[in-house]
């Protein structure tokens, strides 16, 4: 069969088999993972940032070829993790500019794109270096800009032809590919991603290579890099995502970050700014993106950490753990996806049981999407903490990167989830240390909590000191919330028909809250919604301790966005512009049994 054409359809078939297929080379990337830094993450941040392509293109069923091109970009940019995701992020952006507006494109539209990705790429890099994921990018679209095929499936053999011999030059570019005795791990990534799409034009599996390979001649037989030493390099591998609507330019977040460490990208799609850069003072560059917009997401990942677990599985026959500690939560932590994206977090879904259908909340339905339901439902969904099955499959993905898992968990006082995770621990001895966290918390809460284990993970903390600190920080946090009307409470038992009709008749809102032993209890009162809201945030000032030095905060909703923003200024208001406040709308799990309208806000002090 012949293909003259490339369209949407086709473009978004052949991206989520190409993401599909080279997810699967993950570990492999990981091993041979040894430029710019030797931390075995190459693989792990390639994936992310592919699933968050293929999540943002799964609900999109566009006609347009450039449309498509588009929304790839943008699930690329948004998820970006890495060096490599940053540069694939960059060169999708220009190969969708180059197809904007267009319905649908030959082979010889198709060329000039990828060359119009590959210059991007190569315009936005602070020091191209070659033998790396640019020069297999330039030379594959080189060779699709000069080919006279005008059929997509020789065409698309040939660009893969030309990329596995691209990537077969790299160790004679790089001379620390060639010590190595490996293909540069970014380069690998996208050859993986053509590979994918040849597999996808020719109707073949899709199945990953066996492990401990490399897909070619070069280097098949290695089975342990020679690792360099990190002491060069900085220390910190900084990654941070801003929103605004008057963002500076890349050039000149470029200058402004220049001198604070290396492998700097940053890339600006819109009304979103991406920064990576390796530094040994990742608060001066959140500093410095705090005063251009929102900053949404921010990770500062201990390089020699990694690099030393690298070489702890370097040589053996065990797993090639990336970080020493990896982090799992449940749902119920509500943290957005972008900053569940950014920390590489692990999170085991809730179900949500409705008539004959459960759903995976957050999998097959959204909190947005269950907030407008909610909005005319009469029926009350039930819900399910995961259950160990599914606790064993997060913690097998999480041992993929960590030699250790941590878990935070939603408070036993509120749901037998942490039993749940307690007997998949206890079956998962084989894979590793488990250690887990009664959050005694619920919703941003809880979250917050998560947030502080994976920053200290990330920090090369040991696992016992990171349970004693999240311990520590949640004894002084806690979490207020108010409803708009007592009909979900009453409909889960958590109020009596008396108290609702009571509730009804004069408007009563009343003020709950979270003790540190996790149990809900009541905090006062109020009359209509505008007493509601002041009255919890006065209780919300009486909570946080005076002159606390480090405090963060989340605010959470169900189908409130617009309430939300207005509470997001009010705090920022009292305390100060610098603090950081996550907003959220609650999930499925949680708004059931709330109701439309209700409001929280959760507080962790640091100090």
């Amino acid at each position: 069969m012949q293909v003259r054409y490339l369209d949407g359809p086709r473009l978004r078939s052949a991206l989520l088999a190409a993401c599909e297929y080279a997810q699967r080379q993950r570990a492999e990337l990981n091993r041979i993972n040894v430029f710019p830094v030797p931390d075995g993450d190459t693989g792990t941040n390639l994936a992310l940032t592919l699933q968050a392509i293929a999540d943002h293109l799964r609900p999109a069923h566009d006609a347009d070829v450039g449309r498509v091109a588009l929304q790839a970009a943008e699930g690329a940019v948004l998820g970006a993790r890495g060096n490599c995701g940053m540069m694939l992020s960059h060169f999708l952006l220009g190969f969708a500019e180059d197809l904007a507006s267009r319905a649908r494109v030959t082979t010889e539209e198709f060329g000039a794109a990828m060359v119009a990705g590959s210059a991007k790429l190569e315009a936005a890099l602070e020091r191209p270096v070659e033998g790396t994921i640019l020069t297999v990018m330039r030379d594959s679209a080189a060779a699709v800009r000069a080919s006279s095929v005008t059929d997509f499936v020789p065409l698309v053999t040939d660009m893969v032809g030309a990329a596995r011999s691209s990537l077969a030059s790299t160790p004679d570019l790089l001379p620390v590919l060639k010590k190595a005795g490996v293909v540069d791990a970014g380069a690998k990534g996208f050859v993986s991603l053509l590979e994918g799409v040849l597999l996808f034009v020719r109707g073949d599996v899709v199945a990953a290579e066996p492990a401990g390979t490399n897909g070619h001649e070069i280097s098949a037989e290695v089975t342990s890099p020679e690792y360099p030493s990190a002491d060069e390099h900085f220390r910190f591998c900084t990654e941070a995502l801003v929103r605004g609507p008057s963002l500076p330019s890349q050039d000149s977040v470029r200058g402004a970050l220049r001198d604070l460490g290396d492998s700097l990208i940053v890339i600006r799609a819109g009304d979103v700014l991406k920064v990576h850069v390796h530094s040994d003072h990742p608060e001066r560059v959140f500093e410095y993106l705090r005063g251009v917009g929102k900053l949404v997401t921010h990770k500062a990942e201990d390089m020699r950490a990694q690099h030393a677990t690298v070489e702890r599985g370097a040589g053996s026959h065990v797993r090639l753990a990336r970080r020493p500690v990896a982090v799992v939560t449940d749902s119920a932590c509500d943290l957005s996806e972008e900053v569940v994206r950014a920390h590489g977090i692990h999170v085991a879904p809730m179900s949500l049981v409705e008539a004959d259908r459960t759903y995976l909340d957050g999998i097959d339905i959204t909190a947005t999407e269950f907030h407008e339901r909610l909005r005319s439902q009469a029926a009350l969904p039930t819900t399910s903490q995961p259950s160990p099955q599914a606790f064993l499959d997060t913690y097998a993905r999480a041992f993929e990167e960590g030699e250790v898992v941590v878990g935070v968990m939603v408070s036993s006082t509120l749901s037998g989830t942490l039993r749940s995770a307690e007997a998949a621990a206890g079956r998962s001895s084989q894979l590793g240390r488990v250690f887990l966290i009664d959050s005694l918390g619920a919703s941003l809460l809880e979250g917050l909590l998560v947030l502080k284990a994976v920053e200290l993970a990330e920090l090369g903390r040991a696992p016992e000191q990171i349970v004693d600190e999240v311990r520590r920080v949640r004894s002084q946090s806690g979490l207020l919330f108010t409803v708009e009307t007592l009909d979900r409470l009453l409909a889960s038992g958590r109020v009596t028909r008396a108290q609702a009709l009571v509730g009804r008749m004069l408007d009563l809102k009343p003020i709950l809250g979270l003790y540190p032993d996790g149990r809900v209890t009541r905090f006062g009162k109020a009359l209509g919604s505008a007493k509601a809201r002041a009255t919890l945030l006065a209780e919300l000032r009486r909570q946080i301790p005076h002159g606390v030095k480090k405090l963060r905060l989340g605010i959470v909703h169900v189908g409130a966005p617009t309430l939300a923003d207005e509470l997001a200024e009010e705090l920022h208001a009292v305390y100060g512009r610098d603090v950081e406040i996550h907003t959220a709308p609650a999930t499925p799990v949680i708004a059931t049994h709330l109701g439309i309208g209700a409001w929280g806000v959760a507080y962790m002090v640091e100090d």
